[in-house]
């Protein structure tokens, strides 16, 4: 219930304390799981103290029970050892302190692990962080190089050295971070977040030597997992030797087998690309030279062609039809003209000997009225009026006569 508490009537300390501890009593046992980060075994003393922590959200609690509960499992625990413990939760008033008193411990076991393991990946795939659809093509030549590993490890030698030896101008930005305990998993999460921010990265490395399956579960933690899911930067996975799998591997953009594996996918060979650009460069001037060579045979057979040989030829050749077709031709048309010369004599003595001219010629007359109209009876005509008369010569004028 809620406490009616204010500034004027305040709740004392202890009584806060007590009312805690009385709900925290009302709590039953329960079962958790985590990682032991320090253990306190003092000699002659009937409690041990542990201290349990969860690496994926950084939390720690504390944990005693009695020397007998932990000697049960002392030959297989130990810092940094995963165990599920069943534990009551209990409170110390006087420190105000929230701890566990432990009942039973149970170390966890390989099997356990991989089959916890096992139901996180098919979840994940479920949501689709392993689809192949999500992956990013690593750049061909990185600038810079962003590197998650263990401080002055194997892991980081042999991909700094091997990368540089296939291309020596390449630039690392190293984050050195705990790459197994409960320290790890937040410190590799914000070492790649820090990298993945940085715009002149161009793809991130998270490398780490073999180790046992206990030792790799950093890489197989859900927070982790998601972390590189969001990333914009390219990841490539280089986690423990060639059998090892953590889940990182199949989130990340490319999984290398081993960290020099990383460096070799990550990085092209100076020397391959180098021999690869003279083999091109052969490969291109050979064709060149068989383009220009199959050019040169074409031009070679066309200049062979007599037409090529001696343009004129085929004009020499026809000269003399086309002039015996110019003759003819002429000829022709000559013909047709003489023929046209002697039809036009013809119609024009017609046309002439038909012509009014001629009748006029041949002493006839033609009588015209003043209004030009010509006199074609002597009933058009009257008694004294004058006519106009029009020969051959010219003409004169007329008076009628009765």
């Amino acid at each position: 219930m809620a406490l009616n508490t204010s500034a004027e009537a305040p709740v004392p300390v202890g009584e806060i304390s007590r009312l805690i501890g009385g709900w925290i009593d009302r709590l039953g046992a329960v079962w958790v799981e985590g990682q032991i980060t320090q253990l306190s075994r003092r000699p002659g003393a009937g409690v041990v103290f542990l201290t349990l922590r969860d690496p994926s959200y950084d939390i720690s609690i504390g944990v005693t029970c009695f020397r007998q509960v932990f000697d049960a499992v002392a030959d297989v625990v130990g810092e940094g050892a995963r165990v599920v413990v069943h534990a009551k939760p209990e409170w110390y008033a006087p420190r105000g302190q929230l701890s566990l008193r432990a009942v039973e411990i149970r170390p966890v076991g390989v099997g356990e692990l991989l089959a916890r393991l096992e139901m996180l990946k098919k979840a994940l795939a479920a949501e689709g962080l392993f689809a192949a659809g999500r992956k990013k093509p690593l750049p061909f030549l990185p600038q810079l190089i962003g590197l998650v590993c263990g401080r002055a490890s194997a892991a980081e030698r042999d991909v700094l050295e091997n990368a540089r030896h296939r291309w020596p101008a390449v630039r690392f930005e190293v984050r050195n971070v705990p790459v197994q305990g409960v320290h790890a998993v937040p410190q590799v999460v914000q070492a790649v977040e820090e990298l993945d921010a940085m715009e002149e990265v161009d793809v991130i490395v998270v490398a780490r030597g073999g180790g046992s399956v206990e030792d790799l579960l950093p890489f197989s933690d859900e927070q982790l997992v998601r972390a590189v899911a969001e990333c914009r930067t390219p990841v490539v996975s280089a986690i423990g030797h060639e059998p090892d799998n953590p889940l990182l591997d199949y989130v990340a953009d490319l999984r290398a087998s081993t960290p020099t594996d990383a460096a070799k996918k990550v990085v092209p060979d100076v020397g391959e690309e180098a021999e690869r650009v003279r083999m091109l460069r052969d490969r291109g001037r050979r064709c060149v030279d068989a383009l220009v060579a199959r050019e040169e045979r074409g031009l070679a057979n066309a200049l062979a062609r007599p037409a090529m040989e001696d343009p004129h030829r085929m004009v020499d050749e026809r000269a003399d039809h086309v002039a015996s077709l110019v003759d003819r031709s002429r000829r022709t048309v000559g013909h047709l003209l003489d023929r046209a010369d002697s039809e036009l004599t013809h119609t024009h003595a017609r046309v002439v000997a038909l012509s009014p001219a001629a009748t006029l010629k041949r002493g006839y007359a033609v009588l015209q009225k003043g209004d030009g109209h010509v006199v074609r009876s002597p009933g058009d005509v009257e008694p004294g009026e004058a006519l106009r008369a029009r020969v051959a010569e010219g003409e004169f004028t007329v008076r009628v006569d009765g």
